[in-house]
C-alpha cells in the first residue's frame, strides 16, 4: 500500500498560513516582525475602540475611527517589530543562557530598563502621531505613564519571564505581539 503527500494546498488554512509566515520570518524577520506588530497593534486598538464603544453605551452603534488603528499601525511597524527584534537579539548576547541565573538577570533587563524606555517612547510616538504639543506630552506623562508602568509590570513579567527562557528567540517578537493585542487596548484606553 502506497502512502501519498498531500500537496500543500490541501492542508488546513491555519496550517498553510503558519508555513507562510515561517518561510517569511526565515527570509525578512525584521520585515515580517514589523508587519506582524504592525496589524497586531492596529486590532489592540481597534478591541480597545470596541471595549470603550460598548463600555459608553452598549445599546448605541459602534462609532469608529480610523486614526486610531492607524496610529498604533505605523507604531507596530516603525518601532514595536524592529526594536523588539533587536532588543531579543542584543539581551541574548548580554545575557547568554549559559550565565548563571541568566533567566533572573534577562528578566530585570527587559523590566527595569527595556520597558520603562519603551512605554516612553510608546508615549512620546503616540503624541507626535496625534499631533499633539510638548506640554500635552508632558501632561500625559504626569497623568498616566506611572499608572501604566505599573500595569505593564503586573501584566507582562509573568508574560516576559516565559518569553524570555522558554519561547525561541525567532518567535518572541510574536508571542509579545499577540500579549499587546491585549496590551495595546489597555493602551489606548488609558491614553483616553
Amino acid at each position: 500500500m502506497t502512502v501519498e503527500s498531500k500537496p500543500l494546498r490541501d492542508q488546513a488554512f491555519s496550517q498553510r498560513l503558519l508555513i507562510q509566515y515561517l518561510m517569511l520570518l526565515k527570509a525578512y524577520p525584521i520585515l515580517t516582525k514589523s508587519i506582524t506588530s504592525s496589524v497586531l497593534s492596529a486590532l489592540g486598538n481597534i478591541l480597545a475602540q470596541l471595549l470603550e464603544n460598548r463600555k459608553k453605551d452598549p445599546n448605541s452603534s459602534t462609532v469608529f475611527r480610523l486614526s486610531g488603528p492607524a496610529r498604533f499601525a505605523v507604531f507596530g511597524l516603525l518601532f514595536t517589530g524592529p526594536v523588539s527584534h533587536y532588543f531579543y537579539l542584543y539581551l541574548e548576547q548580554l545575557v547568554p543562557a549559559t550565565v548563571p541565573f541568566s533567566f533572573v538577570k534577562r528578566l530585570l533587563v527587559d523590566r527595569l530598563l527595556f520597558a520603562p524606555a519603551f512605554l516612553l517612547l510608546f508615549f512620546l510616538i503616540m503624541n507626535i502621531l496625534e499631533g499633539k504639543s510638548v506640554n500635552a506630552f508632558l501632561h500625559k506623562m504626569k497623568s498616566s505613564y506611572w499608572s501604566a508602568l505599573k500595569m505593564n509590570w503586573k501584566v507582562w513579567t509573568p508574560l516576559q519571564f516565559i518569553n524570555l527562557n522558554y519561547v525561541p528567540i525567532q518567535f518572541r517578537v510574536l508571542f509579545a505581539n499577540l500579549v499587546s493585542l491585549f496590551w495595546y487596548a489597555y493602551l489606548a484606553s488609558a491614553r483616553n
